[in-house]
């Protein structure tokens, strides 16, 4: 998700090519590594081996700021995420830190079962302003449910809770879900900047058991809940 794609702070920069870097990870009982959780935008450096190993077009286009209210959102203090918590499916998880590897691609949470979803460290800390952004499967290696199996079960409304390491808990509202086929994934809207502090969680979609790939990806979106 990138080098000149992202600002440590949450702010996605400019680029005159996002390019959509497929990310290793949602399984079958086969296989693992078989999907992915989520396009990302890499590095330039990286773009040559997207195009060469997933097969996935890169979008021209340039990050359009958000626009700006006269008054911008409250936000908290950066903080790295340890656990999350999605009350109405009974979900909790750890948090991983997932950053880049020497060859520019993702680290991406294992599959194995009882694993948990990762933060990528690159976006902002949960409840800073921009897009934190959490990956997750939806399935484990043995053919069982993932940490993110129950992803569809939020609804608009529903709390997402985030501890932070220094102790505060950033409580996240739901807006919706969303399913996007993996060829059509928007980039700019998932990963583009935003006025306020929000959240992505992330998760493969739309399995098809002829091929035995998840063809979609499944996008919640929250929003720091201000009080």
């Amino acid at each position: 998700m990138i080098d000149s794609s992202f600002v440590r702070h949450g702010r996605f920069a400019a680029s005159a090519a996002i390019a959509v870097l497929l990310l290793a990870g949602c399984a079958t009982e086969q296989a693992t590594v078989v999907n992915s959780p989520a396009p990302a935008p890499p590095s330039a450096s990286a773009t040559a081996t997207a195009k060469a190993t997933a097969g996935v077009p890169t979008p021209d286009a340039a990050t359009p700021p958000a626009a700006v209210p006269d008054a911008l959102p409250e936000v908290l203090p950066r903080s790295e995420p340890v656990t999350l918590s999605l009350p109405p499916t009974g979900t909790t998880t750890d948090l991983m830190s997932l950053g880049l590897q020497d060859d520019g691609s993702l680290e991406v949470p294992p599959g194995e079962p009882g694993s948990p979803a990762g933060w990528y460290n690159q976006s902002p800390t949960p409840g800073e302003r921009g897009p934190a952004v959490v990956l997750g499967h939806v399935n484990a290696t043995d053919g069982g449910a993932g940490v993110f199996a129950s992803l569809r079960d939020l609804g608009e409304g529903d709390t997402i809770k985030v501890t932070q390491k220094d102790g505060s808990v950033a409580t996240f509202v739901v807006q919706r879900g969303e399913q996007y086929a993996k060829d059509e994934f928007p980039t700019i809207q998932v990963y583009g900047n935003t006025n306020g502090a929000e959240l992505r969680l992330i998760t493969c979609d739309g399995y098809d058991p002829d091929t035995g790939l998840f063809d979609d990806n499944y996008v919640v979106y929250a929003t720091l809940q201000v009080t």
